[in-house]
């Protein structure tokens, strides 16, 4: 009798299997796509205890660049010292071992702002506000000489005297030759009462020369 060779029907895979298979997939993807645009998205600017918030950061943001130099220059303005201001510092004791240096820093920080003024506007009167920063620039460095200071705080005022207060020559000429007899050192009690004068005559000069015009 011949033989009958019976093979078995091999079964198809099971539908859900393969929903089961696309499932899994679609979730691999959906996660490294979500992950890749979280990592994209900047984070927002931190703001710290005392710092500008949000909505100052907007306004901030919105202000006009006129505005904002108008601001800017207000805020220099306050800080600077007024002719009274500097003759009251002169009034105190110069034994004080930063007084002739922090002295020259506020008197070259008033003068440079003040011959801004129009009526100061003059090529001479501008290059010796140049000097005058350029002789204070290094005053805080060990070893520094004072006297250039002084002697650019004399010629910037006799500059702007020349310009716009003839009456106050006298004044000016002699807060000149004040700066020319200064040695630049200030260790004994006669220099520093020569530092003291010196303060004291070129804030009174200020003052009278933020007055009218002669």
């Amino acid at each position: 009798m011949a033989e009958i060779n019976i093979q078995r029907k091999k079964s198809s895979p099971s539908p859900w299997l393969l929903v089961i298979l696309v499932a899994l997939a679609l979730a691999v993807a959906g996660y490294f796509i979500f992950r890749n645009d979280t990592e994209a998205t900047p984070a927002p600017p931190i703001v710290s205890d005392g710092a500008s918030t949000p909505a100052d950061l907007n306004a901030s943001r919105a202000m006009p660049a006129s505005d904002e130099q108008a601001v800017a220059d207000m805020a220099a303005t306050e800080l600077l010292p007024t002719p009274d201001e500097l003759e009251a510092y002169a009034a105190t004791d110069p034994a004080q071992p930063e007084y002739a240096r922090e002295g020259l820093r506020m008197f070259t920080a008033a003068l440079v702002r003040m011959a801004d003024r129009t009526e100061f506007r003059d090529s001479n009167v501008n290059e010796q506000r140049d000097q005058l920063t350029s002789a204070t620039a290094r005053i805080d460095e060990e070893g520094t000489s004072l006297r250039p200071g002084f002697l650019a705080v004399a010629s910037l005022l006799k500059a702007m005297q020349q310009k716009a207060y003839p009456d106050e020559e006298f004044a000016a000429n002699d807060l000149g030759l004040q700066a020319s007899q200064f040695s630049g050192r200030t260790g004994t009690a006669q220099e520093r009462e020569w530092v003291q004068n010196f303060f004291r005559h070129a804030a009174q000069l200020m003052k009278t020369m933020n007055g009218p015009t002669s």
